[in-house]
């Protein structure tokens, strides 16, 4: 108990030498500004996780089943599908490139055919459309948000979507539009418009076939497996994609930054763990008298180590405390902090056209924010180690002689 007591007492009494207690200080306040950049970072790179799986997902499906030469008797194949274990439901589209023309304006889009009725069942189309896709007949469509932005279109206006099979073979065809696809992944929003699988089929001339299955799993963590075996059940020319094949550089290319942020930013909490050793150090010069009247009194060495110790602990546990706090807060207001850039100086720090999203997605990980709590009080325990075993080693007898 005396060791904890005198420990506190040295931590928050008033020191000989300020240059030490500035130290302590600008060590609680390394640690904290570790701790909270990791924190930020972190929830940021967790949210870009998510909002990816999200977006594929909502956008595509948990699996994709492609065949370039067509399905046929696609309803049949549908069934086969949803019979087999670990698939809730499928749906067919028809997928190809056209020419969006409105007004004299001009762009390429990704035409997606689907079944209005089946479509809700295997992604988020619905909510991303806010129920419009379910009202797809004849020739409507729905454009994606970006891309009615930048084309100056409106719901009501009429389009033309032009197919070219060949140089001279154009199939043209009006579509009025009923609806906004608003994912908020930019890339998506920016190029798609949906139609229904029989304007489609009409469009690119399928002859009755569908270009691909979508297809939603029980689980989405889980789903490689089932997409194997249905990969080895169908063989060529079908071709299976799972939501992590869909956007693999992005979302591989995350999971990498994530992993090496964590350990760059964590030379942050190195840093103040140097400061909390050098700290502890000069405390012990400061305190050498009062270690060597504790041991002639009959204190041991591992009471006189046990102080030093735990007050590096103390300023560490201070540190992420204020570190931890301060993270969390920051992370939940990220996108206020941009808002307030923008409206104050017009700097833009997540232009969408760049990053994909509308705004920067964060999500505060509990896991993480363990984890990093974890990191910072192992390395702040290890910075107290060497002062306290030198504490421990000081001699009463030449400690008290010369002070």
């Amino acid at each position: 108990m005396w060791p904890l007591l005198l420990s506190i007492r040295y931590l928050f009494a008033k020191r000989k030498e300020g240059m030490i207690s500035l130290t302590a200080v600008i060590s609680v306040r390394g640690v904290a500004l570790g701790v909270a950049s990791l924190i930020i970072v972190l929830s940021v790179m967790n949210g870009f996780d998510l909002e990816v799986k999200e977006k594929i997902i909502g956008t595509y499906a948990h699996i994709v089943v492609v065949n370039d030469t067509g399905i046929k008797d696609y309803p049949e194949f549908i069934s086969y599908l949803e019979s087999m274990e670990g698939i809730k439901s499928a749906s067919a589209f028809v997928t190809g490139q056209a020419i969006l023309q409105s007004g004299d304006e001009v762009t390429g889009v990704l035409v997606k055919g689907v079944d209005a009725l089946k479509e809700g069942a295997v992604n988020d189309l619905e909510a991303y459309t806010s129920g419009a896709v379910s009202s797809l007949e004849g020739n409507t469509v729905i454009l994606g948000r970006e891309l009615m932005i930048s084309q100056g279109i409106r719901v009501g206006d009429e389009v033309e979507l032009v197919v070219a099979k060949t140089a001279s073979d154009l199939t043209k065809k009006k579509f009025e539009v009923i609806g906004v696809f608003d994912s908020g992944r930019y890339d998506y929003d920016s190029n798609l418009a949906v139609i229904s699988l029989a304007a489609a089929a009409e469009l690119y001339d399928t002859e009755g076939a569908a270009t691909g299955v979508a297809i939603r799993v029980d689980d989405e963590l889980a789903v490689t497996p089932l997409k194997d075996r249905i990969q080895r059940i169908m063989g060529f020319p079908f071709s299976v994609k799972s939501w992590m094949d869909l956007d693999r550089n992005l979302v591989a290319a995350l999971a990498l930054e994530k992993k090496m942020m964590f350990l760059i930013l964590t030379l942050i909490v190195t840093v103040a763990c140097f400061n909390i050793s050098s700290s502890l150090i000069m405390m012990v010069m400061e305190k050498t008298r009062d270690i060597g009247i504790l041991k002639a009194i009959g204190a041991n060495s591992r009471g006189v180590s046990l102080i030093f110790f735990l007050q590096g602990a103390f300023i560490g546990a201070m540190g992420a405390a204020a570190g931890g706090a301060g993270g969390i807060y920051a992370a939940n207001r990220v996108n206020d902090f941009a808002a307030w850039l923008k409206s104050s100086f017009g700097w833009e720090v997540f232009p969408s056209d760049i990053y994909y999203f509308t705004e920067i997605p964060v999500r505060v990980s509990p896991e993480d924010v363990l984890m990093v709590m974890a990191a910072s009080a192992v390395l702040t325990l290890a910075a107290g180690i060497y002062p306290a075993w030198r504490a421990s080693r000081l001699d009463p007898v030449e400690a008290i002689r010369y002070e």
